[in-house]
């Protein structure tokens, strides 16, 4: 197959042609400042207003619930910073998972060294929390619970439901990280009781540089970017019109074809899955079988290193990727194939494979083949696998 497969759909995803064509006009015909009182910047605002009650009406939310951001990256530590110091005189005790994204984690160890306490839940071997342990982990301190709707690596979904009664029946504030999820799976802010939530225009077909967070009305959180009076006196900075047009026409394009892609991308993900488990010998699936995201497949295999498996796909003309892309070039083994139980030497050995709705049989075939071919090439040099099929013998 001469042409590009690509499977890294998590890390981004390509721009809609309709999301491009949503956009260009606030570069180059309504280009005012939608901040500004005279009529030409009218056009700008209301492209900023109608992205935010598409992006609303995705999730259940109000309109006003919706602060536009520079990405998912900073939706998190916003929600995070700032609800820690707005609560901080109730306590400085926060719970997530060890298996988030480090736009969590990271910020979590911030908060730690400025006076906070983290408790970092475990999760089972296929990346879910428990929610008897969550409750179990809830102190009289406690003021936020920072749980990721389902996971950048391993696909897993988090029972965002259970999480958000527990939070509800406790008074503790409810954050989800739903960057890999937002506009793949169904979530509803009102039914999960969730108070804040993160997402990313990149992950559904939508330009980089522009996120979004809500916030629930009534919740006490500070301003994150200082500066001028836009969304609501929260966070400063002009804004990036052509970038939230883009964002809202492509959360509709999601939200509109949803069903329907998910129903087409699980069924091409589970093939890859049977596939892969049953032609490969000493493979295993990581994360839950069923309750993944529905373009999703993360494997390990025994006695090859996965930076080697990449580089030999890229040269097959294949985009894949061993995790999460804010991770590359990091020689430690996935933080989430750990958490979930994996031993260094099989946790090496990864290979996350995540599919759009323009992935096509014929790809996976040829994917598939070539993993095939691939792993039984790095196996024969490595020693450790001969010695293995000795034993066996």
């Amino acid at each position: 197959m001469n042409k590009l497969i690509y499977l890294d759909n998590a890390a981004t995803t390509q721009m809609h042609k309709e999301v491009l064509d949503a956009m260009i006009p606030y570069f180059t015909e309504y280009y005012g400042n939608p901040s500004a009182i005279y009529t030409f910047a009218g056009d700008a605002k209301k492209a900023v207003d109608e992205a935010r009650k598409t992006l609303a009406a995705g999730i259940g939310a109000a309109p006003e619930e919706i602060y536009f951001t520079g990405g998912g990256s900073e939706s998190d530590n916003w929600a995070l910073k700032a609800a820690a110091e707005a609560y901080a005189e109730k306590g400085k005790h926060i719970i997530t998972s060890k298996i988030e994204h480090h736009a969590i984690l990271h910020t979590a160890e911030y908060l730690e060294k400025n006076g906070y306490r983290v408790t970092y839940l475990d999760v089972d071997e296929n990346g879910l929390i428990n929610p008897d342990e969550l409750r179990a982990a809830i102190r009289p301190d406690t003021i936020l619970i920072s749980i990721m709707a389902a996971n950048n690596e391993i696909g897993t979904i988090e029972p965002l439901e259970e999480i958000g009664v527990i939070t509800k029946e406790n008074g503790i504030l409810f954050h989800t990280d739903a960057v890999q999820a937002f506009g793949h799976i169904p979530i509803d802010v009102d039914k999960m009781h969730i108070d804040m939530l993160s997402a990313s225009a990149h992950k559904l077909g939508g330009p980089k540089g522009i996120g979004m967070l809500y916030i629930r009305k009534g919740v006490k959180i500070r301003s994150f970017i200082h500066g001028g009076a836009q969304e609501r006196q929260r966070r400063a900075g002009t804004h990036n019109v052509p970038g939230i047009a883009g964002f809202g026409r492509a959360a509709q394009l999601a939200f509109d074809d949803m069903e329907k892609r998910s129903s087409y991308e699980a069924e091409l993900r589970d093939y890859m899955i049977e596939r892969i488990l049953t032609e490969i010998p000493y493979s295993r699936l990581n994360g839950d079988r069923t309750d993944r995201l529905p373009n999703n497949a993360n494997f390990c295999f025994r006695f090859i290193e996965g930076e080697s498996l990449l580089i030999l796909l890229d040269q097959n003309g294949i985009c894949a990727s061993s995790g999460s892309a804010c991770t590359s070039g990091s020689l430690d083994p996935s933080h989430v194939l750990l958490a979930i139980g994996l031993p260094h030497e099989i946790a090496h050995g990864s290979l996350r494979l995540t599919i759009s709705e323009k992935t096509t049989r014929e790809e996976i075939d040829f994917t598939v083949d070539k993993i095939k071919e691939i792993v039984e090439r790095l196996r024969n040099m490595s020693p450790l696998y001969e010695d293995f099929i000795k034993k066996q013998k």
